[in-house]
């Protein structure tokens, strides 16, 4: 299933770091794109900046009706045919720390942006495509976000990991579910990236993290992923897979 301008693609987290590098590239590639981000993000002047095939609908992920409406735009640009989930959040917290037992509030909070959050996404974007007439036997491509954290889970990571050890859980079961309908499941888990919150690291803390990095020994870009995503979409027989995107890292316990 090529990227042209049939396509029509919902990229949630799309305002920023690896969701805007998607939207950057699915757009240059020919595909109409909504931005599904929270109204409080950059999503409506990214779009203005793109061009008349882009377009921000405010959206929280755990929310039916945003979602819905993110998808409705994408159907209004000609047919949804791929989503990529790129929303979340990371809140660091020990499941023990100085201030006692982690918050479950927090915890919870964190399952449900990242992990609830994409399940809402996938069931809705899922239902939409079933209906799609097949384009070289696809109806449809979602691409989720996991992290190397779901394998190698740091100090303080114990909600993170949960959430995208839950992502990565779920790739081949969605994948199998929705066999039948013709739309394919993957998963991205990227490694260290130079996403926002990376690159706000004192340089110190950041070079020492590119210097774990096998090889290259440096972060990753957000264009990376995007590319990784762009042929994930193109290339028919990847389908259930739970890609790692993070030059052969594998995090130490500390």
């Amino acid at each position: 299933m090529r990227i042209d301008p049939t396509m029509a693609a919902v990229v949630t987290g799309g305002a920023s770091g690896l969701g805007e590098a998607t939207v950057r590239r699915l757009y240059r590639e020919g595909a109409s794109v909504v931005i599904a981000d929270l109204p409080c993000s950059s999503g409506q002047s990214l779009a203005d900046a793109l061009g008349e095939r882009a377009v921000f609908v405010p959206a929280d992920v755990r929310e039916e009706a945003g979602v819905s409406r993110a998808l409705d735009a994408a159907e209004e640009f000609g047919g949804l045919r791929v989503v990529i989930t790129c929303a979340g959040i990371a809140t660091p917290g020990r499941i023990l720390g100085s201030g006692g037992p982690l918050s479950l509030d927090e915890f919870k909070q964190v399952l449900d942006i990242n992990l609830v959050g994409t399940v809402n996404v996938l069931r809705l974007a899922a239902a939409r495509m079933s209906a799609n007439e097949p384009v070289d036997g696809d109806r449809g491509a979602v691409i989720m976000t996991s992290s190397i954290s779901a394998y190698d889970g740091q100090i303080g990571q114990a909600a993170y990991a949960a959430s995208k050890g839950g992502i990565a859980a779920l790739t081949l079961s969605a994948a199998r579910d929705l066999a039948e309908h013709g739309i394919r499941v993957n998963t991205i888990a990227p490694g260290i990236f130079a996403t926002p919150l990376m690159l706000g690291l004192p340089d110190r803390a950041r070079k020492t993290l590119e210097q774990r990095v096998p090889h290259p020994p440096r972060l990753g870009t957000p264009e990376e992923f995007a590319s990784l995503a762009a042929h994930i979409i193109d290339n028919q027989m990847i389908n259930g897979e739970v890609i790692r995107l993070d030059g052969a890292l594998r995090m130490p316990p500390k």
